[in-house]
């Protein structure tokens, strides 16, 4: 049976998507509370800047298939067996 491995997106690209995309939320939720239009505006741009940067970053090499994954010597957990992995996540 072929071992699965799952990423579960640990890249730059994800981070700073994910980091972006709860800004725009943070700002759209204002907007909920204190009713301002101009504000809903902002974070729903704010939200598709960040799906933009994540999917940019990613086609630059910075998405968890890419070339900057991880940069360096990251010694990570063992996995099952005991035996230290080194940069496989």
């Amino acid at each position: 049976m072929e071992e699965q491995h799952e990423d579960h997106g640990h890249s730059t690209a994800a981070w700073t998507g994910v980091g972006i995309i709860l800004l725009g939320t943070a700002i759209a939720s204002v907007a909920v509370v204190v009713p301002s239009l101009v504000l809903g505006i902002i974070g729903a741009v704010v939200i598709v800047a960040g799906i933009v940067a994540g999917k940019l970053l990613s086609m630059a090499g910075y998405g968890s298939d890419g070339h900057h994954a991880q940069g360096g010597s990251i010694v990570d957990a063992p996995d099952e067996l005991g035996v230290e992995t080194i940069g496989k996540s």
